[in-house]
């Protein structure tokens, strides 16, 4: 085109637009016709023909409409295949169903949150997480804040301005850059390291405690790392007695947190909240987005005078979850007492899923690809890890469908792109997709993008 054109005005783009525009705000939609002249001018600029002015005010409504549109938020759902259950760049768990239906009711309207029904009054806040956390956990009181992090910098502050006392083999970093030598600082709290980073004995604790440099022991539970060889720590029930005796408190961070025992899946036990509560702790923090199967919260769960300061400290409010976080921990909360569990929270489900209905599935899956010409997939027996910062080293057996081909990382890019988008991995020059993440419903789906990835005969021998 010549070197004079210029794209149609701002104005003309917008009349040609209104017929499809609807009852849109003014200020919304000439802030976005700008950006559609604008953009047409840098691709003239750039050589590139000019665009119709239809086609321009169709470029502007259909940006108006993605706007709007809720599966274009940019927050693309995944097949997570990775063999990763609780995969922490997918989110970690998905929700039970009726977390999705509990949160979904929260937003859809008003609520009691803060009202009490029958006085018209303000009353306390929506309790029913807390309640089920009480029942579940023999706590006499428990609180809720929106992640584990923030409910551990909480709980630290009980120290005031005194020592917090954490063993050297406790002092790890839990995620995002974050260590637990920094949240005590920013709790206000002194830090006061002893034993060593492979030994720490309930002996080691009682010099800051006894000469008052210390109020409270921190117990860090190794949830996303693993010691091994010549190590040592102390029993819990030594340690609490040691502490309560010289008038401190015990503040256990459990970190995944899990409200079912791990060992009869095969794999390591993972401490309960229960139990650590047995043995003496005051108070106990974890996740409610890991091993507990819900939207991300971290859970307090302890002595009801520690619990209440916790709750009337100022920065109690600027770490509470909002309402549809708290319908849907309770939702997930309520199937453990309804004792459902296994059967409702995928974490679990995966978990608990028999080897032999993963294979099954999986060469179901191989069978379908076949018979829509695919060629070179087969099944694999592999093995699934939980991940999300929980039970470290530990896995599950599985079953992936394996594909060959070519570049295995061009097919792995292929169904990442694709629609729905499918997360694997790459082992030994094949792209795996392991079954236990995945949940049965999807499993249609994942059949048809690894056929749209590969296409019919596109992937080499078995």
């Amino acid at each position: 085109m010549s070197s004079t054109a210029r794209p149609p005005s701002v104005e003309r783009v917008l009349a040609s637009a209104r017929p499809r525009l609807g009852q849109r705000s003014t200020e919304a939609v000439l802030v976005v016709a700008r950006q559609v002249v604008a953009d047409e001018r840098s691709r003239q600029e750039g050589g590139e023909g000019g665009r119709a002015l239809d086609v321009l005010a169709t470029d502007l409504v259909t940006r108006l409409e993605a706007f709007a549109d809720p599966h274009g938020t940019g927050l693309v759902p995944v097949i997570n295949a990775t063999g990763v259950l609780l995969h922490t760049n997918l989110g970690r768990a998905p929700w039970p169903r009726a977390a999705i239906e509990a949160a979904t009711l929260a937003a859809s309207g008003h609520s009691l949150l803060e009202l009490d029904r029958t006085s018209g009054h303000r009353g306390h806040r929506f309790r029913a997480a807390e309640e089920h956390l009480i029942a579940l956990t023999g706590a006499a009181d428990a609180l809720v804040t929106n992640n584990n992090a923030a409910a551990l910098g909480l709980a630290v502050g009980l120290a005031g301005r005194n020592g917090v006392v954490v063993s050297r083999g406790e002092l790890i970093e839990i995620g995002g850059g974050v260590r637990i030598p920094e949240i005590i600082r920013r709790a206000g709290a002194r830090l006061i390291e002893v034993g060593t980073t492979n030994r720490t004995r309930a002996t080691d604790y009682e010099a800051p405690l006894a000469d008052g440099r210390a109020s409270v022991v921190l117990r860090v539970h190794a949830s996303n790392f693993r010691q091994s060889g010549f190590v040592e720590v102390p029993e819990p029930r030594a340690l609490a007695d040691l502490v309560h005796r010289l008038g401190a408190i015990v503040i256990d961070d459990l970190g995944s947190g899990a409200l079912i025992d791990s060992a009869p899946y095969g794999l390591a036990h993972e401490p309960l909240p229960s139990e650590r509560l047995a043995e003496g702790a005051d108070a106990v923090s974890f996740s409610g987005d890991k091993l507990l199967g819900g939207p991300q919260a971290g859970l307090i769960v302890g002595r009801a005078d520690l619990v209440a300061r916790l709750r009337k400290d100022p920065l109690a409010r600027a770490m509470r979850p909002d309402k549809v976080t708290l319908a849907a921990l309770s939702a997930t909360l309520g199937l453990y007492r309804a004792g459902l569990a296994l059967q409702e929270i995928p974490v679990w489900r995966a978990i608990a899923a028999p080897i032999d209905v993963l294979h099954d599935r999986a060469r179901s899956i191989m069978a379908w690809l076949e018979s829509a010409g695919a060629s070179g997939v087969s099944v694999v027996e592999t093995a699934a890890t939980i991940g999300g910062g929980s039970l470290p080293g530990e896995t599950l057996p599985s079953a992936a469908i394996a594909l060959r081909c070519g570049s295995a990382a061009r097919l792995l890019t292929r169904l990442r792109m694709g629609d729905p988008c499918v997360i694997g991995r790459v082992a030994e020059g094949a792209v795996l997709l392991d079954i236990r993440a995945v949940e049965p419903h999807r499993d249609l789906g994942l059949a048809r993008a690894i056929a749209a990835a590969i296409g019919p005969g596109k992937v080499g021998p078995r």
